[in-house]
């Protein structure tokens, strides 16, 4: 009976063996045929649809500057708000280099500029002065605004090709400044005030003074006339002054030549 079974016993196992093998083929064509299809569709030559990088979570959203928009760098009276903010950059001879960013909050065709006092009966300074801006610039909701002059010697008129709320002037302040000592020629006080006259005097003025050691800061106009904040050498403006009275006298020690 053995010698009867036995071509039937090994008939089934070599079938079964035949079929595991065609299996383990099939398993093997059909796992290098996703991997090729993987290789594939992660390959830079080849097209198809590609899902956005969501980005870090909680990260600031950038977006492009629409036309007639003005930039800016962070939130505050001149960018995101009514209000002037002045980056005042001091230079060696006395001068310094103003970029002003305004924003009103009605939209004008007109624009009047103004120059800071004579130091004559300023405190700090007494000496009398002559400021004058030039090499000025002037952008209206971020479109460049032609001028007849790019030089400013007293209180005048700017009309606007467009009606416009954001504004931007750069320019170069000269004159506004009394040297204090001949031992420390460095050592000087100057007045600055927005070039921007505008109608509403109460909107928020915020200054940066850079390039130079601030050693303090006077607000003639105010009730309170110090407004120097902190201590040297970390000194700074007080932020939000009126911008009817936003004329302010600075000591400081201008910077060297290199």
């Amino acid at each position: 009976m053995s010698q009867e079974f036995l071509p039937i016993e090994l008939s089934g196992v070599e079938d079964l063996r035949r079929r595991r093998a065609s299996g383990v083929r099939w398993l093997a064509t059909a796992a290098l045929t996703l991997g090729l299809s993987a290789t594939a569709a992660c390959s830079p030559d080849v097209a198809g649809p590609v899902a956005p990088s969501p980005g870090p979570a909680g990260s600031p959203t950038t977006q492009a500057t629409q036309p007639g928009q003005t930039p800016s760098t962070s939130p505050g009276p001149g960018a995101t708000r009514p209000g002037i903010r002045m980056n005042v950059v001091a230079r060696p001879d006395g001068s310094f280099d103003v970029t002003e960013d305004v924003m009103l909050p009605r939209a004008t065709n007109i624009l009047q500029v103004q120059l800071p006092a004579s130091g004559a009966e300023l405190p700090g300074m007494m000496t009398k002065t002559s400021p004058i801006a030039t090499n000025l610039r002037m952008q209206a909701n971020g479109i460049p605004i032609p001028l007849a002059s790019s030089s400013v010697t007293t209180t005048t008129d700017v009309p606007l090709t467009t009606a416009a709320t954001n504004i931007r002037l750069t320019y170069r302040l000269s004159g506004s400044t009394v040297r204090r000592t001949e031992s420390k020629p460095e050592r000087a006080s100057s007045a600055i005030r927005p070039l921007t006259a505008i109608s509403d005097g109460g909107l928020p003025t915020n200054l940066t003074v850079t390039g130079g050691d601030l050693l303090n800061a006077v607000c003639p106009l105010l009730t309170e006339t110090r407004c120097a904040v902190g201590d040297p050498p970390k000194l700074t403006v007080l932020q939000g002054i009126p911008a009817d009275k936003a004329l302010v006298v600075l000591q400081l020690d201008l910077p060297q030549l290199q």
